[in-house]
């Protein structure tokens, strides 16, 4: 109960392999000319070769991403806060310390994170995954740990110098035995109004000796945290994965969300399978987000475009569009 009420806490203490636990840190500059990614995370497997922690870097700007191995001793994690240290490199709420130096990549960072704006947290719905977060064994767990916070400090990558004081940053995690077959993840939390943030994914979740299409999407605008999710009782309209565009109708009782992203050149970064840390992941952080909320009661209509999102649609997309119909 400790961890399920604090998803941002490493989970893995008693879990047996196969096991994955990343935190996605994505730092954006004030110019917003800088995007970053750090994910911080442990691989666990029954093959002492393939069990370690990490640090992968991505460039969204370039695209070039880095994959930083360290031995699974090098993880260390503290029980009863958000405290990761990989190697050298320090992860919390507060911020992080990176000492990166290997043949990848020279990386070295000192950044600071303003107050955490965290998906809410109840007993009987512990954040994002909802009533979900409850269920054992859950393939794929995902946890919101801030929609949007301040960033401060400095990140240097091979020589070069990034300031980010004034910056945006946005920060989540992933634990479980593997990454889900098919799935389709986008965030964004540069909006013209400040303080709106959008996260959104569809994947497809095994169900007993079936799957379903799991979906959850937060839109946070003016404090108001619009919630649609399987577990909520909204339902996809529609929703159509081109090489160009991913557009995507939600709907509940009394609102309905569209949303189209527009897809950019991607970076490749690694993700889980249940044997390996290999399945290559391509993900923008160059994307833009149209959403269009509508109360049907009211007939108001919210809309934005968010600017340096994320987007990540990878897998068997092809049997996530089939489990829809």
């Amino acid at each position: 109960m400790r961890t399920l009420l604090h998803p941002e806490r490493y989970h893995g203490f008693r879990r047996r392999p196969p096991y994955f636990e990343g935190w996605y840190f994505k730092l954006v500059d004030a110019s917003e000319a800088a995007r970053y990614a750090v994910i911080p995370g442990v691989f666990l497997s029954d093959d002492p070769d393939r069990r370690h922690a990490f640090v992968q870097v991505l460039d969204g700007a370039t695209g070039t991403a880095t994959y930083h191995r360290y031995p699974a001793e090098e993880f260390h994690a503290a029980r009863r806060a958000f405290e990761v240290r990989v190697g050298p490199n320090r992860f919390s709420g507060s911020g992080l310390q990176l000492d990166i130096d290997d043949d990848g990549r020279r990386v070295t960072a000192d950044i600071r994170l303003g107050p955490l704006d965290p998906w809410p947290v109840r007993p009987w719905s512990p954040g994002v995954m909802g009533p979900y977060a409850l269920v054992p064994r859950m393939e794929c767990n995902h946890g919101v740990l801030s929609f949007d916070h301040e960033l401060d400090g400095h990140l240097t990558i091979d020589g070069a110098r990034i300031d980010l004081a004034g910056g945006r940053g946005y920060m989540e995690k992933d634990w479980g035995a593997a990454f889900p077959a098919g799935y389709v993840w986008m965030q964004s939390n540069h909006f013209a109004t400040a303080g709106a943030s959008l996260v959104a994914s569809i994947a497809i979740v095994p169900w007993v000796r079936s799957a379903f299409p799991g979906f959850l999407i937060g839109l946070r605008h003016d404090g108001v945290l619009h919630r649609f999710a399987t577990y909520t009782g909204a339902r996809t309209e529609a929703l159509r994965i081109t090489d160009d565009r991913v557009d995507w109708t939600v709907s509940d009782r009394h609102r309905r969300l569209e949303i189209r992203a527009h897809r950019a050149a991607a970076g490749l970064l690694l993700g889980p399978t249940r044997e390996h840390m290999e399945s290559r992941v391509g993900e923008t952080m160059q994307a833009e987000i149209a959403v269009t909320l509508t109360d049907r009661r009211t007939g108001r209509v919210l809309q934005g475009a968010g600017r340096n999102a994320g987007l990540e649609v990878h897998g068997d997309l092809d049997r996530l569009l089939a489990l829809q119909t």
